[in-house]
């Protein structure tokens, strides 16, 4: 048999086709010809998979080889393909009768000694290839986080010769047997930041309805803490969002399975680039934003980053997913993540302080403040003060509620959201806001009066009205009232100054 068909998959954002690896052996001149779009790191193959079938004692053909990684119109990129372009050259050379191939899947980049290597994507992999009952034959090192996906057969393998052995039937690979325990998340404690109640409140309802948050303040006063702390006081991950947010962190080759169930807090420099925030690459990757994915983003210093940078979070924030082009490729990554965000008042940092050390310009905070667009702050949906702390509060021991006991609240507000209308307020449609969000009749004359005093966009109309509807769902009220409304426009406020 001088043919050998072989099933595997390549990454495209987050999907995984399906690659088959064909290895065909003729005569004539010994040579080594990969074709099917592969790039850099497949080519390499050839040296690797040459050295690895020789140190593991098999007779590399001295015959004219082609692998064909079909279809021929799917960028291959990575290692991943090192594993069946090994097996495909000795199923065809007859070193190894193989039968039902058909029902296997391989993945694994080779070291020269013919040891496996762990691959980046594996769980994604295994998500795509649900459909397919095939067993999946991958390095030991992604055996833990392939078997995530439930339905997946994982065949742990540490060397090319254990495969080998595997298919001629000679040392079955024992299947992996999923060992995750079940273990709570431990975050930072909400109770360990003193003073900072009104921040601690706007913290709780971003919570309750997966709104965005902006905090300004001068340095020192709590900011990036309230802002570590926020994870804490989520609801905790369902099966599915825990899954997708591993898939993502898999295709990034960042994911640890202690990580499992945990939300994700991204906080990247402000030197961050967009590539680094939204994602890309010439090979498109995922970037912050994705990786944050059912968790936190938080942007530090938001006025320091770069303008175009900050630019490119209208439409995830509103969408919940990021589209890459480029000029041969195009790749889909989930971005719904939480946008918390702390920054100075102006650039010294002490505007308004009591110690009156602020000796900037008008000219110069406006400056600073304009470096923040009208249309990404109107995209924020909470805005607060988180001023200095006073000498009682500073020197006093830290008082307050625990993440536990404003997780429970945050918890049952989030079942009525999900019992009412499916999903958090902040994801609501135009339609489902008239449907959910309408307020009283004192309400709704508060609101006319906030739209005309501030210039209210529609955006930011509608923007108050699912802050008031979470409000109201934290004190467990069915209708929004005028209360609930007048604490929502005062988070905006800040906006519209």
């Amino acid at each position: 048999m001088s043919l050998a068909v072989l099933k595997s998959r390549a990454l495209a954002g987050m999907d995984a086709p399906e690659v088959t690896v064909e290895v065909h052996l003729a005569s004539g001149l010994p040579s080594f010809t990969l074709v099917g779009l592969p790039d850099t790191e497949v080519k390499e193959a050839r040296d690797r998979v040459r050295a690895a079938i020789q140190n593991c004692r098999f007779e590399f053909p001295a015959r004219r080889i082609t692998v064909n990684l079909a279809p021929a119109d799917l960028p291959k990129e990575s290692g991943r393909f090192d594993l069946p372009i090994a097996l495909g050259i000795l199923i065809a050379s007859g070193q190894i009768k193989a039968d039902g191939l058909d029902t296997y899947e391989f993945a694994g980049e080779l070291s020269l000694s013919g040891e496996l290597r762990p691959i980046r994507g594996a769980l994604a992999m295994c998500l795509s290839a649900t459909n397919h009952d095939r067993f999946f034959i991958l390095p030991v090192e992604n055996a833990a986080e392939a078997a995530l996906v439930s339905s997946a057969r994982i065949l742990p393998a540490r060397t090319l010769l254990e495969v080998s052995a595997h298919l001629a039937g000679v040392q079955p690979i024992a299947p992996h047997v999923s060992v995750t325990a079940a273990t709570t998340p431990r975050y930072p404690d909400l109770s360990e930041v003193r003073g900072q109640a009104q921040a601690k409140r706007a913290l709780e309802v971003a919570a309750a309805g997966g709104h965005s948050l902006l905090m300004s303040g001068p340095p020192g006063t709590g900011k990036s803490m309230l802002a570590s702390r926020f994870a804490g006081v989520l609801p905790g991950m369902t099966d599915t969002e825990a899954l997708e947010s591993a898939a993502v962190h898999s295709l990034h080759g960042r994911f640890r399975i202690e990580d499992w169930g945990r939300r994700p807090f991204r906080a990247p420099h402000h030197s961050a680039s967009a590539a680094a925030l939204v994602g890309g690459g010439s090979v498109p990757r995922p970037g912050e934003i994705s990786l944050a994915h059912h968790g936190v983003l938080f942007l530090d210093e938001l006025p320091e980053f770069d303008r175009r940078v900050l630019e490119s979070l209208r439409e995830p924030l509103e969408s919940g997913h990021i589209c890459i082009a480029r000029a041969m490729r195009r790749a889909d990554f989930p971005a719904r993540f939480q946008l918390i965000a702390a920054m100075n008042p102006c650039p010294c940092g002490f505007l308004g302080h009591s110690n009156g050390k602020c000796r900037c310009t008008p000219d110069q905070v406006a400056r600073y403040r304009t470096k923040l667009s009208g249309p990404l702050l109107d995209r924020i949906d909470l805005m607060i003060e988180v001023p200095a702390l006073s000498d009682t509060e500073l020197q006093g021991k830290a008082v307050g509620e625990s993440s536990a006991q404003v997780r429970e609240r945050v918890i049952a507000a989030r079942d009525r959201q999900l019992a009412r209308q499916g999903k958090p307020n902040a994801q609501l449609s135009p339609a489902e806001i008239d449907e959910h969000c309408q307020a009283d009749e004192q309400g709704t004359q508060l609101l006319k009066q906030a739209i005309t005093r501030f210039d209210l966009s529609a955006r930011a109309y509608h923007r108050i009205l699912m802050v008031a509807r979470s409000i109201a769902d934290l004190a467990q009220n069915t209708n929004v009232n005028a209360a609930h409304v007048a604490e929502a426009v005062q988070y905006r406020r800040g906006l519209a100054n």
